[in-house]
């Protein structure tokens, strides 16, 4: 396939690789703990550190970093400061984010349009070769993390008031977990765009939930569901000149519907019998 010759594409084959990795982890987590639209806070609240960069003439994906691992904190805060109405803070700080970024958008001299719509859609073709080595160290850390933590997680996020009792340290945990998420969208995000990271980083583990209801299993079958949406969606972007990010949304979106179809249909053979 010629696609494969090109430089740009062999990085984004990488880079989508090392997400599928990444999304399925973060992103069951994320909807066990109902914390989805946390995701979707973070990716919107992430142009802030788009538009202060810019404005100060500063790396915007560090100024993200900064601004997303700030703002995660506050997220927590929120989360166990109001929980019986903690959608509605999340709600306010996901269109607050959006706001600020607007106006500090404006506030940039001209010729920054191009590098902004990169931030806004992404450009998974563009990806540089430092991108892809900042993506294998996140999904290096992502694992890792996993491995060593994931019955500490798997506690809390089942009953917090049990990760409580037996000492774990629930606020420094829920704190690591969401600033590692936000650390996440910052660096995906040039690459799916903010308004489909979080997408993208829910999707796969949200496809694998129809398919198993094993802690690991889900996972292990995001994985694969997210290298199958990723490699797919980029395949048909290239050829149909569509945009990728866009494009690997609309596959995962296709997989789920069909994996729910096809789970209701075994569910009404079964009865059937």
């Amino acid at each position: 396939m010629e696609m494969f010759f090109y430089g740009f594409m062999q990085r984004a084959f990488q880079a989508s690789l090392l997400i599928a990795v990444i999304a399925p982890i973060l992103g069951l987590f994320l909807i066990l703990r109902r914390q989805s639209l946390m995701a979707d806070t973070l990716s919107h609240v992430s142009l802030v550190g788009i538009a202060l960069g810019f404005l100060l003439n500063f790396n915007p994906t560090i100024m993200t970093l900064l601004v997303v691992i700030v703002v995660a904190v506050i997220l927590e805060y929120l989360r166990l400061e109001f929980k019986s109405y903690s959608e509605v803070s999340l709600a306010i700080l996901m269109s607050g984010g959006l706001a600020l970024a607007l106006v500090l958008m404006s506030l940039v001299d001209g010729g920054t349009n191009i590098s902004i719509d990169q931030f806004l859609f992404g450009s998974i073709v563009t990806i540089s070769s430092q991108q892809v080595l900042v993506l294998a160290v996140l999904c290096v850390l992502t694992v890792v993390m996993y491995l060593v933590f994931r019955k500490p997680m798997y506690v809390l996020t089942f009953d917090e008031d049990t990760a409580y009792t037996t000492g774990l340290p629930v606020r420094l945990m829920s704190v690591c977990f969401n600033v590692l998420v936000g650390v996440a969208i910052s660096v995906i995000m040039p690459i799916a765009g903010s308004l489909l990271v979080s997408a993208i980083l829910i999707l796969p583990a949200a496809i694998a939930m129809r398919l198993s209801k094993h802690f690991n299993t889900v996972i292990l079958v995001g994985m694969v569901i997210g290298v199958i949406g990723m490699l797919s969606g980029l395949s048909v972007s290239y050829y149909a000149g569509t945009p990728a990010g866009a494009t690997i949304a609309l596959v995962f979106i296709a997989l789920f519907i069909l994996t729910s179809a096809g789970k209701k249909l075994m569910s009404l053979a079964r009865t059937s019998k």
